[in-house]
């Protein structure tokens, strides 16, 4: 939950999903409408910026889904 908390504080539009059993690895699924236009790697970074120093020590791995909202929700 901290990981998604932190990743909600730093892109406040997006929905934030994020699992992981163990405590260190993660999958995420962010979808925000700030990531309109951008590559999927500009759009992973902009979410490990959310983290900053946690990547690499608390958090070992996150996997990443990001998405723009569909039109009409």
């Amino acid at each position: 939950e901290m990981v998604a908390q932190m990743i909600r504080a730093g892109l406040p539009d997006a929905e934030v999903t994020v699992t992981g059993a163990d405590g260190v690895h993660f999958e995420g699924h962010i979808i925000s409408a700030s990531f309109a236009g951008k590559t999927t790697l500009q759009r992973h970074r902009a979410v490990y910026a959310t983290l900053g120093e946690y990547m690499g020590r608390e958090i070992h791995a996150l996997a990443l889904r990001t998405d723009v909202p569909q039109s009409g929700e």
